[in-house]
């Protein structure tokens, strides 16, 4: 990377900036800097906060990009940086419909950044805006993050659909109900509703149920042909969060005594114990309901 001034195995095409240093040194990474972007995935993250605790500022910035739960705690992201950094440490959640290869292509994104402190908000604001870049400001973490977690398991569900070639009216359906689980388990962890419709939420989750760049939709439509879990994840470079977020998901809900029917069907499908077509069956035979229910 240092030698090609790009990322030869992510973003081939995009030519770094003058601007930035590469390294390998995780410790020189972080040395010194007054603000962190932490974009690794979830199952990583806290075996690398706990190697760089000693070595960043008490009251350094996070930006977390990072979209998962923990999976043996539970625990969100911003939740995970505070217990391994320490209350000091300034967190923001940076979510939504932002696909990295177009942002470093500079075309336009709106998304989200969520801090309880509203100066770190205006900090990140400032500091990463660009003419095609817009960030959207709230103090709702804890629905940013649930948004940003479980659209990951709804959008495995909509590849499968797209798959099995069962139309756009599921595709449609799907994302709508998908946004109502995903509504239920966040409002239930303290998030603010209107925080699910906007872009760490409903925005999305319409880019990750249908853009053509999103990992998630790809595990689905390849278990849908009817490829094993391990064959699919195999084939890839990055890491589809969705597959691990799901267990966590449906724990999270059982805590908080909400039903997640779509994450149910996609673990039973992730587990190998039902087959695409009967996991999204199950889901249309399932007893009607009122809409808001």
């Amino acid at each position: 990377m240092r030698t090609r001034r790009a990322n030869a195995v992510y973003l081939p095409d995009v030519t770094f900036p003058d601007g930035l240093r590469v390294t390998g040194d995780l410790v020189d990474a972080v040395r010194d800097a007054d603000m962190l972007v932490a974009a690794v995935p979830s199952h990583g993250a806290r075996a690398i906060l706990q190697k760089i605790s000693s070595h960043v500022r008490p009251d350094v910035t996070v930006v977390s990009t990072v979209k998962g739960l923990e999976q043996d705690t539970l625990l969100r992201m911003s939740e995970v940086i505070v217990e391994e950094l320490g209350p000091r440490a300034k967190v923001a959640v940076l979510s939504g419909p932002s696909f990295a290869a177009e942002v470093a292509r500079q075309l336009p994104t709106a998304v989200s950044v969520a801090s309880r402190d509203a100066a770190v908000v205006d900090q990140v604001q400032a500091d990463f805006r660009a003419p095609y870049f817009r960030l959207y400001g709230t103090s709702d973490v804890v629905g940013v993050e649930i948004g940003g977690a479980l659209k990951n398991v709804i959008a495995i569900a909509a590849g499968v659909a797209e798959g099995l070639g069962l139309g756009h009216n599921a595709q449609a359906g799907l994302i709508t109900r998908g946004l109502a689980e995903i509504t239920r388990l966040a409002c239930a962890a303290g998030a603010q509703r209107d925080t699910l419709a906007g872009l760490a939420g409903l925005g999305d989750l319409v880019l990750t149920c249908t853009g053509a760049l999103s990992r998630n939709r790809h595990v689905g439509i390849e278990l849908a042909q009817g490829r094993s879990l391990t064959d699919v994840l195999s084939g890839m470079k990055m890491v589809a969060e969705g597959v691990r977020t799901t267990d966590a998901a449906l724990a999270l809900g059982q805590r908080h005594g909400i039903e997640l029917p779509i994450a149910a069907q996609v673990a039973e499908l992730l587990s190998g114990r039902k087959d695409a077509r009967t996991a999204l069956l199950e889901l249309m035979l399932r007893p009607q309901r009122a809409e808001a229910g």
